[in-house]
């Protein structure tokens, strides 16, 4: 099954890997008879679906969760096989989409206007009065 990360991007199924196991967890005896942890696992490095740009943009990105060019993606939350492939599905899905979106607009550095500026003072000296005002009297 395809994995459609946005409408213009979809991973094909023979591109994906999967690899399952045991799970931890709640499952009685079940548990120790089913591999039902899912291990989801994609090459960024060699897939044919993705551009230069988009290629270096997922490394630079995802560059701590890549081991060898490959992220790997795990579920373990269900007890059902098949729950914990649609979960590892959907959070490859989210990851890559999570990683090609374009940045954030910069921050354009501001100064405060003239009258914040002139009402941040007034309540500097409104605390300072408060303040003296707690104060001892000076024995002069």
């Amino acid at each position: 099954m395809d994995l459609e990360v946005s409408p213009a991007l979809t991973i094909p199924a023979s591109e994906l890997g999967w690899r399952f196991s045991r799970s931890s967890g709640p499952g009685g005896q079940h548990v120790n008879t089913s591999d039902s942890r899912v291990e989801l696992f994609w090459n960024v490095d060699e897939s044919a679906v993705l551009s230069e740009d988009q290629r270096m943009l997922l490394v630079s990105r995802l560059g701590r969760r890549l081991v060898d060019g490959v992220v790997t993606v795990t579920a373990s939350e269900r007890r059902s096989q098949l729950r914990n492939r649609e979960i590892a599905l959907r959070r490859l899905a989210e990851l890559v989409s999570a990683g090609l979106a374009p940045g954030a607009a910069r921050r354009r550095a501001t100064r405060p206007t003239r009258g914040s500026a002139r009402r941040h003072l007034a309540a500097k000296t409104r605390r300072s009065e408060t303040k003296r005002q707690r104060r001892r009297p000076s024995a002069e």
